[in-house]
């Protein structure tokens, strides 16, 4: 027989699951701050054991080897500082995160994807931390905590900070994120913007802070990008939100606007009984789903035909962005599946809006934006580049597209002849 029914399975340690990866990537990050911040505590009681020329006298001395913890998310490699005394008076650290000769914990295979989301909120630090080892952790003083979190927020400073003009920037995706916070009515309005370089690698530009999603907002944060040396992307892609492409028209007058499909297919749909829904939206889909525009436009038409009289309010929030929905179809066809919605802002944020929803707004704003930062900066990692991005160097040289495909001499006159 030829068929093989034997199939190769994938060790627990090395799990090829991408939410995983980012798990296990974070936690690491997380745990080795942690043991950072605990030696720095234990250093500050030695800072008065000088020696007779006024040194310190217990100071760092490298690392201990790397060795691997297995927890319920696979191997975590962690590595332990180690001090030295000069004053001939033995003085050893021993992390109370992370013990000598422990390979594997109960606690710690609990800990760490609960440790990943919770770890950066502003009140819950020290008992995430001690989720770890349990209730007689020792070494998790106010000071540690402190500086873990002190940590966060200077790495989130130093993104907000961090220069553009190295890359050529070719399209954009932005969207606003909105989570319940601890002991206020109104959500945190987190302004998201993502970018592609012309290498076709994406990356987060702006993890900020918003009143609501209005003009003058976002018109701080394009400001901020501009500062910060980022280009004109030839390409924008966001939802609905009049605020962001007030301003954006504004501060990057050139860049070409794309509506979302997939909030305006939920918009459309929301106007119409759920009964006319299914159809409608396989109707819609058949819109943006199209080889050509001329057939997007033939399909457009009929959607409008078929609805405008009984539902006006549905036809009418499709109609009036129809130039900004269509304008895909200008730019090269392997890129119309990432820049038709703004998925990658949606997909990397999903699992803070579950987190947020059931904890029930318990993080600060402070801590929220620290928490979304740092799972942003996690799932980057594991990004794959701009499927045809090879045809990035065209776009920013401006080269003309037509249903996806270049526009060459050849294929203008063959375009006339058909017409």
């Amino acid at each position: 027989m030829d068929k093989n029914n034997v199939f190769e399975l994938t060790s627990a340690g090395h799990s090829t699951d991408p939410l995983t990866e980012i798990l296990r990537t974070g936690a690491r990050h997380l745990i080795q701050v942690a043991v950072q911040s605990e030696f720095q505590e234990f250093l500050a009681q030695y800072q008065d054991r000088r020696l007779d020329t006024g040194r310190a006298a217990v100071v760092r001395n490298g690392h201990h080897p790397e060795r691997e913890i297995q927890t319920g998310i696979g191997p975590v490699t962690i590595q332990v500082p180690k001090v030295r005394a000069k004053d001939g008076t033995a003085v050893v650290f021993r992390s109370a995160l992370v013990p000598p000769y422990i390979r594997k914990s109960q606690s710690l295979e609990a800990a760490l994807p609960w440790l990943y989301l919770k770890g950066i909120s502003s009140g819950e630090m020290q008992s995430a931390l001690q989720a770890l080892l349990g209730p007689k952790a020792a070494g998790l003083s106010a000071g540690t905590v402190a500086r873990l979190k002190q940590a966060w927020a200077e790495e989130y400073e130093q993104f907000r900070q961090a220069k553009l003009d190295l890359d050529q920037w070719v399209y954009i995706w932005a969207d606003g994120i909105y989570s319940g916070l601890r002991g206020e009515d109104d959500k945190l309005c987190v302004l998201v913007v993502i970018g592609v370089n012309a290498q076709g690698k994406k990356h987060f530009l702006a993890i900020e802070d918003g009143v609501r999603e209005s003009k003058q907002s976002w018109r701080e944060v394009l400001l901020g990008l501009t500062a910060r040396g980022m280009n004109a992307p030839q390409l924008a892609v966001g939802d609905g939100a009049m605020g962001f492409w007030a301003a954006l028209e504004e501060v990057f007058p050139t860049t070409r606007e794309q509506r979302c499909w997939m909030h305006k297919t939920g918009n459309v749909l929301n106007a119409l009984p759920k009964a006319s829904q299914p159809k409608a939206k396989q109707a819609l889909h058949d819109i943006w789903q199209a080889e050509t525009k001329k057939d997007a436009e033939k399909a457009f038409d009929l959607f409008v035909k078929t609805y405008e009289d009984k539902y006006p309010k549905a036809t009418n929030c499709l109609h009036k962005d129809r130039e900004e929905l269509m304008a895909f179809y200008d730019f090269p066809a392997k890129h119309w599946q990432s820049i038709r919605t703004t998925n990658p802002i949606e997909s990397t944020f999903g699992t803070i809006r579950h987190r947020t929803k059931r904890s029930k707004g318990c993080l600060s704003r402070q801590g929220m934006l620290h928490m979304m930062y740092k799972l942003g900066m996690c799932a980057q990692e594991n990004w794959r580049r701009l499927r045809g991005f090879e045809y990035l160097a065209k776009v920013i040289v401006g080269v003309k597209f037509c249903d996806g495909e270049e526009v060459t001499e050849s294929s203008k006159n063959h375009n006339q002849i058909a017409a």
